[in-house]
């Protein structure tokens, strides 16, 4: 679609006007009308507001379509769920580190199909939880609604994504090697200012190692760490847990390895 089919798309499905968008984006509604009959384009300094306001990402929104995206995509359009439905390991490690005693708000990146936004949500965690594949995103909600449990899923781009809210827990599994090195002090930094103090960082990353056989997976679009390359961001939180694995993968029907660093880290008041 075009760009002003994707925003008039975007608009209607999220119950806004042309008036509320032009409100929001301090426009007039004459220009939003404009842009969705493709007669003008928004100015390149709205675009990344627009897509945040319109729960999308930037390539979505001016109808860029990334080979990874359609291979999620198309992963995630089968009736059973790619990933399964068991939760990630992190999920335990969160319940013990960070019991949901008193409401705890969680973010989940890169969440998938949603199993373990869903998880959480089930044991008394306030989640919000995004991806940047629709067909993921209509999996979780509909696994959610399966487990009688509600998760606020919404649609964002990891690289385009920074929060507005604090939160206890931040999760992500398998997402930051898409994120380019030169920005990732930024996003890292803007996910650690809307941390509460005390609240978790539960992350793994993708490293490079020259002795583990590269994943078919493997191309221009992902973005390997360096061996301990995450935890150099942490410098001044508590470590509960800091290590690096290697471990066998299916995935894509092609046998072959990964090595990853898994961190547990805590915000600690100065």
């Amino acid at each position: 679609m075009n760009v002003g089919a994707v925003i008039a798309t975007k608009r209607k499905a999220l119950g806004m006007t042309q008036k509320d968008l032009a409100e929001k984006l301090h426009v007039s509604f004459q220009a939003v009308s404009k842009w969705e009959k493709n007669v003008a384009c928004p100015e390149v300094e709205l675009l990344p507001i627009l897509a945040e306001l319109l729960n999308t990402s930037v390539d979505a929104l001016v109808g860029y379509r990334s080979p990874i995206l359609s291979d999620y995509e198309a992963r995630y359009q089968t009736e059973d769920y790619y990933w399964g439905i068991v939760p990630n390991r992190f999920c335990y490690e969160i319940m013990k580190r960070k019991p949901p005693v008193k409401p705890l708000k969680v973010l989940d990146i890169g969440c998938g199909e949603g199993k373990d936004a869903v998880f959480l949500a089930r044991n008394g965690y306030q989640v919000s939880a995004f991806d940047l594949t629709d067909a993921g995103l209509e999996k979780g909600r509909l696994l959610a609604e399966k487990c009688g449990t509600y998760v606020d899923f919404f649609k964002a781009d990891v690289k385009d994504f920074r929060p507005t809210q604090d939160y206890d827990v931040i999760f992500s599994s398998g997402v930051f090697h898409f994120i380019p090195p030169a920005l990732r002090a930024e996003v890292l930094e803007s996910l650690q200012e809307h941390t509460k103090p005390g609240g978790l960082h539960t992350m793994n990353v993708f490293v490079e190692k020259s002795f583990v056989k590269e994943s078919p997976d493997k191309d221009k679009d992902r973005y390997r760490w360096k061996s301990g390359e995450l935890f150099t961001y942490y410098s001044d939180w508590l470590f509960h847990k800091m290590d690096e694995e290697i471990f066998d993968c299916n995935s894509g029907g092609i046998p072959h390895q990964h090595c990853m660093d898994v961190m547990i880290a805590e915000k600690v008041e100065a």
